[in-house]
């Protein structure tokens, strides 16, 4: 089979791309013949041995896809030719095959296309843990999104709204306030200034939500934009740097910080995947949840792909198709 493997921790455009061995099922897993993967953040990390999670070179990158059933262990739910998304682990996704644990593997409606379908499992489960699970979100409240444009961001706007929030959107340019608005968010502020316009949008009394997949120098701003009883969310760190946190805000504000690790929770739960997927499923079926698609790329461009993530001119997210 093809695949995308990295060699050496030089940056993505090191990639290499060749034949390899076909993958193959051990027991409990699913062979899926791949037909798209997403392109997320921890992948650029990993091309420059920045992730925390270090793999032995070489590796085939890539942690999710969508694509069909090949083979299916004894007992599953799943068989031959069925449509799929699936979780890989953190590698695994570049290439034309790929085997993944069952209990990372799920169906997929038939009105979501193959490119739409990698871009769900870590974007969308992430968020709905975070909103759900970690931030307690309720109809009707207001959330702000930082780095509203990307996958993370677009996946908060959508399954915000799907909930019942008000969504206002942090973005760098015009361009990409047109953009996240045309995905569903309600309002889009510039991040050069947006505390103070995030406090004219809701009449002085600022957020219940804050979603934070950037951190950096906007992180004190985003504390100072929270109602009483307001949640931050932190997501990841795109900016590069850790922000750190005055406590003392927290006690005078009432507010919380609120760290969001997705797959530490998911991960030791047995079946806990799938339950978020099931909460997930019906909002693919309605259309109220559609990944936008900022471009696919064949294989042999995957280190392109993955360096458009440190240019941050990405509108959604990027794909790849085997």
């Amino acid at each position: 089979m093809r695949a995308a493997r990295v060699t050496r921790t030089d940056g993505p455009r090191s990639l290499e791309v060749g034949e390899v061995p076909d993958a193959t099922a051990g027991p409990g897993e699913v062979l899926i013949e791949v037909r798209a993967a997403g392109v997320n953040f921890p992948d650029l990390l990993l091309t420059q041995d920045k992730y925390q999670y270090k793999p032995e070179l070489p590796f085939v990158l890539g942690s999710e896809l969508a694509g069909v059933v090949r083979e299916a262990p004894e007992g599953s739910e799943f068989a031959p030719g069925d449509r799929v998304a699936a979780t890989s682990a953190a590698v695994g996704a570049f290439a034309e095959l790929a085997a993944v644990a069952s209990d990372s593997v799920f169906p997929l409606p038939d009105s979501v296309g193959f490119a739409a379908g990698a871009c769900l499992p870590m974007n969308y489960l992430t968020m709905t843990f975070a909103l759900v699970t970690r931030g307690q979100l309720r109809a009707g409240e207001t959330v702000l999104v930082h780095g509203a444009a990307g996958g993370i961001g677009t996946a908060t706007i959508q399954l915000a709204k799907a909930l019942g929030a008000r969504v206002i959107s942090v973005v760098s340019s015009r361009e990409k306030a047109d953009f996240v608005r045309s995905v569903g968010s309600d309002e889009a502020v510039l991040v050069d200034g947006f505390k103070d316009a995030v406090k004219e949008l809701t009449a002085g009394v600022g957020v219940d939500m804050v979603v934070d997949p950037v951190g950096g120098d906007r992180f004190t701003d985003s504390l100072r934009s929270l109602a009483p009883l307001g949640r931050l969310l932190v997501i990841g760190f795109t900016a590069g740097d850790i922000p750190t946190v005055r406590v003392n805000r927290l006690l005078l504000n009432n507010i919380d910080v609120r760290g969001v690790g997705w797959g530490a929770y998911a991960m030791p739960r047995e079946g806990y995947a799938r339950k978020e997927w099931d909460k997930l499923f019906p909002y693919l079926e309605s259309g109220v949840v559609d990944p936008p698609v900022a471009g696919t790329y064949p294989l042999e461009r995957a280190g392109e792909a993955v360096a458009l993530l440190e240019e941050r001119g990405v509108l959604g997210k990027v794909v790849i198709e085997p």
